[in-house]
């Protein structure tokens, strides 16, 4: 269901954005997440090399920004460039981040949601948020329908050139971690026992490799709340795509693929070693970056045949979780969220949920 079934898990960002150039040129692209030796700065990279129009680089730390912005300009100084610091922790941060960004654009025809976190220690926002969920989901899930008003009109403007249905794109970086578990709609900030917390919610289990529920008398797994928050990624993207279907704007999720990068970074010794037993080909950046442009920039992929697709991983199309694709789970994190980030978002299409 991609124009390039040759595309796989070596393949690269780079080769991408290559192959679908006529898909970036000219567009105004916003890349969440940029820093040094990053998914982003790959991203950032190889989007630059087909000549964007603008290119807004998002990130907490506007000296990280900076140090790959000097990469892009010197080896594409003529792309326009734009950065935004935004703190996806911090909900008044993403909404001023989300106002400067709307000052600067008058429409978007990309979004790439890549920014995340990985830590091990049971943290809380100052709103009271864990963190993975607010950094990785909440975060996003606001600076999106913030933003969404630019993603519509680039989507209609689109289409009264002829475009192709689709062809505006909101990527939401995953992970395959997401398959360790669903949303605790009951819990979703860690406070609960493993014993309180209802069989459908409880994170799975890998035989032979470890169990994900937390040592006795904790109540916290960091790698529970980090696939939790992947999970909340795909399942936003099933919304987005089942009430934005008529007005060309399309949502994927994607699994990058295992990379070390700066994400690891919080992680001790033996946290490190259980991700590196986890992973299996490992990526460079330039490959982990792929399948993120694959979903963005692959026409084939905003066909009408193609309107269920919500995943890809190593550049194809993938089944996600089961409980990743739950209608239901996806509108209730969706009401969730709007509680969270208090205020209501009609995305003005019609819904097929």
């Amino acid at each position: 269901m991609t124009s390039n079934p040759q595309f796989g898990r070596e393949t690269t960002a780079t080769e991408v954005a290559r192959v679908f150039g006529d898909g970036v040129r000219g567009k105004t692209v916003v890349v969440v997440g940029v820093s040094p030796q990053s998914l982003g700065e790959s991203l950032s990279l190889a989007l630059a090399a087909q000549s964007p129009s603008l290119l807004v680089l998002v990130s907490r730390t506007r000296a990280k920004m900076q140090t790959v912005a000097k990469k892009v300009q010197a080896a594409y100084p003529e792309v326009r460039l734009s950065l935004v610091p935004v703190d996806l922790s911090c909900l008044q941060s993403v909404r001023d981040g989300a106002a400067v960004i709307d000052r600067l654009v008058d429409h978007i025809d990309m979004l790439i949601n890549n920014a995340g976190v990985m830590i091990q220690t049971h943290t809380l926002t100052p709103a009271g948020l864990e963190l993975h969920f607010a950094t990785n989901h909440i975060g996003p899930f606001l600076l999106t329908n913030l933003l969404m008003p630019k993603m519509l009109q680039a989507a209609r403007a689109s289409a009264a050139r002829g475009g192709r249905p689709g062809s505006t794109r909101i990527v939401n970086v995953s992970s395959q971690g997401h398959e360790i578990s669903p949303i605790r709609f009951g819990d979703v900030n860690f406070h609960k026992p493993s014993r309180d917390i209802p069989a459908e919610e409880r994170p799975a289990s890998i035989p032979g490799f470890m169990s994900f529920d937390p040592p006795p008398g904790q109540t916290y797994s960091p790698f529970v709340a980090y696939a939790q928050s992947k999970t909340a990624n795909i399942l936003i993207s099933l919304y987005l795509n089942r009430h934005l279907d008529q007005s060309g704007v399309k949502a994927i999720a994607t699994h990058p693929g295992s990379i070390w990068t700066d994400l690891s970074r919080n992680l001790d010794a033996n946290y490190t070693r259980l991700v590196r037993k986890s992973g299996g080909f490992w990526k460079d950046i330039d490959q982990g970056s792929a399948t993120t442009l694959v979903a963005a920039l692959d026409p084939k992929l905003g066909d009408g045949d193609s309107d269920d697709v919500i995943y890809l991983r190593d550049c194809q199309v993938a089944e996600p979780a089961a409980h990743a694709t739950d209608l239901k789970a996806a509108r209730r994190l969706w009401r969730l969220s709007e509680e969270i980030v208090g205020q209501t978002f009609s995305l003005h299409e019609v819904s097929r949920l």
